[in-house]
C-alpha cells in the first residue's frame, strides 16, 4: 500500500470510533488528541479498530507511536502491513 492508502485506512479507523470527525482535516504530524476532542477510551478503541482492520497486534508500549496520522502510517509500514 502507498502512504496515502495507509493514511486513508487510518482515517477510516479513526472515523469508526469518532464519527463526528467526518469531514475534518487531519494534520499528519499533529497529535490526534491535540487536534480533536478524543479521550483515552476513544484512542484505545481506535487502536482496537486498527488491529481489527490490519490484523497487526499493537502492544500497549507502542501506543505512543500511534499519536499522529503519520506515526500510524510509519508504524503500519514498519510492521509490514499489506492489504
Amino acid at each position: 500500500m502507498t502512504d496515502a492508502e495507509l493514511a486513508q485506512l487510518v482515517k477510516s479507523a479513526l472515523l469508526k470510533v469518532a464519527p463526528d470527525l467526518e469531514g475534518e482535516e487531519i494534520a499528519a504530524e499533529k497529535r490526534l488528541r491535540d487536534q480533536f476532542e478524543v479521550d483515552s477510551m476513544d484512542l484505545l478503541n481506535f487502536v482496537i479498530e486498527l488491529h481489527r482492520v490490519t490484523g497487526i497486534e499493537i502492544p500497549e508500549r507502542d501506543y505512543p507511536k500511534l499519536e499522529t496520522l503519520a506515526g500510524c502510517v510509519r508504524y503500519l509500514k514498519a510492521k509490514g502491513f499489506r492489504a
